[in-house]
């Protein structure tokens, strides 16, 4: 996961109000359901030793309607200045977050969004097409574009020369549908360029999603054909959404399966992992770790003690003493532009967290 989104909130000095809660609202009784968690979250910062006006915004924010079908995840991050930081995805939250520390709590956050894919979608055919960005989290598009492309000359046929006639009019229909293609693939160009997306799935028409692969293949991105998907109305949506889904997972799965092959072969050599709290900890100290490896669940309750690991710091949060090693470590991640990821200690040769470094 990106940890770009998390930089300003450790600009202010804390301490951190946290709550990860399950915002659903889909029915009466899940309406109910929902503000019984939000009161145990606010009284369990509370009884944490959160200031009143603190647990007053978190309270607010959490309270309010959210336009998303269920299983809705929000996280609010909340200091005496007031709320630093406030997502919603659709996720599940196995376990209701609340705490008032030094840090902020973001580790199930990552949990619950770590699986999550930001992606161009691009329906094309030989009129054109449209594409929308995605964020797989959510349940519409950030944002959707429709790319007319020109319409097909007519051609007259002449009575005394159909085979000509025919030939000039094919001739014409490639032109068009290839130009049209082009337009489609110069706006997902320009919409990779300018929001940084590095995923595109494509559906529709076979020749022009051909030609949309071939004038793509030079960009920095992963284009996949879907198996299904029309632009029009009656195009098959459900089929449409099966074919997302499973892009989706496969992109998923490939992506955790290459880091954790990345991972056994730096151990293999000896060098560029880390692997255990210290170690990683140590890393971050001189800014080496590329990506931080993490399993929230094993790493609940572990500490950290700066004091260890001199030159360890988490801006503007005056940390002394042990903190909770997971909030330290994410907190370093934020600040050294460090990715996050959340796999089982299984895979991390047991421990709680390791780090795919920079350099040795």
């Amino acid at each position: 996961m990106d940890t770009a989104g998390f930089t300003n909130l450790l600009t202010r000095p804390g301490p951190y109000a946290t709550v990860l809660a399950d915002v659903s609202q889909d029915s009466d009784n899940a309406a109910h359901a929902k503000e019984l968690r939000v009161r145990a979250a606010c009284e369990e910062l509370s009884a944490q030793g959160a200031p009143p006006d603190v647990v007053a915004e978190v309270s607010d924010r959490l309270a309010a309607n959210v336009r998303l079908p269920a299983p809705a995840a929000r996280v609010v991050v909340a200091t005496p200045e007031g709320v630093a930081y406030d997502q919603v995805a659709v996720a599940e939250v196995p376990n209701q977050v609340a705490t008032w520390d030094p840090l902020p709590d973001l580790g199930s956050w990552i949990a619950a969004r770590d699986s999550s894919v930001s992606f161009v979608l691009v329906l094309v055919d030989h009129a054109g097409g449209e594409i929308s960005l995605w964020d797989s989290g959510l349940p519409r598009p950030t944002s959707t574009t429709t790319v007319e492309g020109d319409e097909l000359e007519h051609v007259q046929k002449v009575q005394d020369d159909v085979g000509w006639a025919a030939y000039r009019m094919q001739q014409t229909t490639d032109n068009v549908w290839r130009h049209n293609a082009d337009k489609v693939a110069e706006e997902v160009t320009r919409l990779v360029r300018d929001h940084g997306h590095d995923l595109v799935l494509v559906g529709g028409d076979p020749h022009s999603v051909s030609r949309l692969r071939d004038v793509l293949a030079d960009q920095p991105v992963e284009v996949v054909e879907l198996e299904s998907g029309q632009r029009a109305a009656d195009g098959g949506e459900e089929a449409l959404h099966d074919a997302i889904r499973s892009a989706l997972m496969d992109r998923v799965v490939r992506q955790r399966t290459a880091l954790v092959r990345r991972l056994e072969e730096a151990w293999g050599r000896g060098d560029r992992a880390a692997t255990g709290v210290r170690d990683v900890a140590d890393a971050f100290v001189t800014g080496r770790v590329e990506t931080l490896l993490i399993d929230p669940d094993a790493l609940a309750g572990r500490t950290l003690d700066p004091a260890d690991h001199p030159g360890l710091t988490f801006g503007e949060a005056p940390v002394s003493g042990p903190v909770e090693a997971g909030e330290a470590l994410v907190a370093a991640a934020v600040l050294t532009d460090a990715q996050v990821c959340v796999l089982p200690a299984s895979v991390l040769g047991d421990a709680p967290v390791a780090a795919l470094l920079r350099w040795a």
